[in-house]
C-alpha cells in the first residue's frame, strides 16, 4: 500500500453522527430531512439560488443537459482535455461531442478554439474547470451570447473555485458537482444541478425523479431517470459542507507547500491566472518531455507515493477517436501528473513527496 495515495477523504467530523441519525430514523433512502438541508446548503455555499442533488456528477451532467433541451442534431463543444463523463453525458442525449483544445497556460478549453467549431448546429458549451482552476468565463459567456448557446460550467473538480471573487457555477445556464470520494467534498458517490432559474431546476428535479408529474401519485409524463440521492450520502455531505472552509484552506496550503518545496527547473507547477482562485482539487505538475515523467512515476511509486497521468485527451479514445492533433491538449497530457493532494497531509509529508521529486528530477539531468 502506497504510504502517501493520491487522495482519502477527511470524515473527522459529523458524519458518523449524521449517519446513525439516518440508521435511527429509518430514513435511508432518497427520502429525508438531509437531502433538502445538503441542497439548501450547496445553494447558500456557491451562491445560486437552485440545487438539485443526484446520485453522481455524471448523472448530473446528463440532466443538465436535459434540462436545457440539448438532444439529438444538436452538437455541443467541449475540451478533449478532460474526464470522460463530461463528454458521455453529452453522447447520453444524442448529441455530438465537438472537441476543442486547450490553453498552455492554465490547462483550460481554448476560447478561440470554441469560437472556431462553431456551426449552425452548436446548442451549448460544455466549460470543465480542469483540476480546480476555472476557465475564462468572461469569454466563453461572450461567445455564447452572440451565438445564442447554452452554457454548462462541469465544476466536478472545482468546489471552492471562484472566477473573480464569485464561486464557479454563477456565469452559466446549469452547473454540475460532483461529490464523488475524491472530491474536495465527499458523499461517497453524488452530484448536484445548480441553476438561477427555477423552471430550470424544476425540469432536472423531475427528471432524476423518475420524470413523475406533480400532483399524481405514481403517474409519470415525461421519460425520466431514477438518479435520486440517498439520505445516507446527503447526512455525509451536510456534515462535510459543515467544514468545507478548512477542508478547502487545507488544500491551498498544500499547494503552496508544493510550490515552494518544488525547485526543480525541469518541473512546471500548475500555475494560476489573474483573478481567479484555483482551488487545486489536484495538485499537478508538467515534466519537460514524457519520457521523464513516466520514469518519475516509477520512482515515486518506489517511494510509496501514487501519482496519477493527467487525463488522457478522449478524442484519442476509441469511441470517439479523430484525427485532429489538438496539440496543446496532447502535450499537457504527454507530461502531465497529479500528486497526492488530500487535506490531512502534514507540510513534512508534502515536502518529502516534493524532495522526492526534486532528487529525482536532479539526478535524471
Amino acid at each position: 500500500m502506497n504510504k502517501f495515495p493520491i487522495y482519502q477523504p477527511d470524515l473527522s467530523g459529523n458524519e458518523r453522527a449524521y449517519l446513525n441519525a439516518c440508521m435511527d430514523s429509518s430514513w435511508i433512502s432518497s427520502k429525508g430531512s438531509f437531502i433538502e438541508k445538503f441542497e439548501n446548503n450547496f445553494a447558500n455555499f456557491t451562491g445560486i439560488r437552485y440545487a438539485v442533488s443526484v446520485n453522481n456528477g455524471t448523472a448530473a451532467l446528463h440532466i443538465a443537459l436535459l434540462a436545457l433541451g440539448v438532444g439529438p442534431g444538436d452538437e455541443v463543444i467541449v475540451p478533449s482535455l478532460t474526464y470522460i463523463a463530461s463528454v458521455n453525458a453529452i453522447t447520453y442525449v444524442g448529441a455530438k461531442p465537438v472537441f476543442v483544445d486547450s490553453l498552455p497556460d492554465t490547462w483550460q478549453m481554448d476560447p478561440d478554439d470554441i469560437n472556431r467549431k462553431i456551426s449552425g448546429k452548436t446548442k451549448a458549451i460544455v466549460a470543465v474547470h480542469l483540476y480546480g482552476h476555472p476557465c475564462d468565463m468572461d469569454k466563453i459567456v461572450k461567445i455564447a451570447r452572440e451565438h445564442d448557446l447554452k452554457i454548462v460550467e462541469d465544476c466536478a473538480e472545482a468546489i471552492g473555485s471562484k472566477y473573480k471573487n464569485s464561486h464557479v457555477g454563477n456565469m452559466s445556464d446549469v452547473a454540475t458537482f460532483s461529490f464523488f470520494g475524491n472530491k474536495t467534498i465527499t458523499t461517497g458517490e453524488g452530484g448536484m444541478i445548480l441553476s438561477k432559474d427555477q423552471s430550470t431546476s424544476d425540469k432536472a428535479r423531475k427528471l432524476k425523479g423518475q420524470g413523475l408529474a406533480t400532483g399524481r401519485e405514481y403517474w409519470h409524463d415525461v421519460v425520466g431517470y431514477n438518479y435520486r440521492m440517498t439520505n445516507i450520502c446527503a447526512a455525509i455531505g451536510v456534515a462535510q459542507l459543515e467544514r468545507i472552509d478548512s477542508l478547502i484552506e487545507s488544500k491551498l496550503r498544500i499547494a503552496q507547500i508544493y510550490k515552494k518545496e518544488l525547485i526543480s527547473d525541469k518541473i512546471t507547477f500548475h500555475p494560476e491566472a489573474n483573478n481567479v482562485t484555483h482551488s487545486y482539487w489536484m495538485c499537478s505538475i508538467l515534466t519537460d518531455n514524457p519520457l521523464r515523467r513516466d520514469r518519475l512515476r516509477k520512482h515515486l511509486e518506489i517511494n510509496g507515493i501514487e501519482t496519477r497521468p493527467l487525463f488522457p485527451p478522449v478524442h484519442t479514445m476509441p469511441m470517439y477517436f479523430e484525427n485532429s492533433k489538438y496539440p496543446v491538449a496532447i502535450d499537457l497530457a504527454a507530461r502531465g501528473l497529479n500528486l497526492p493532494s488530500w487535506p490531512g497531509l502534514k507540510e513534512s509529508d508534502v515536502a518529502f513527496i516534493a524532495n522526492s521529486v526534486n532528487d529525482f528530477m536532479e539526478s535524471a539531468s
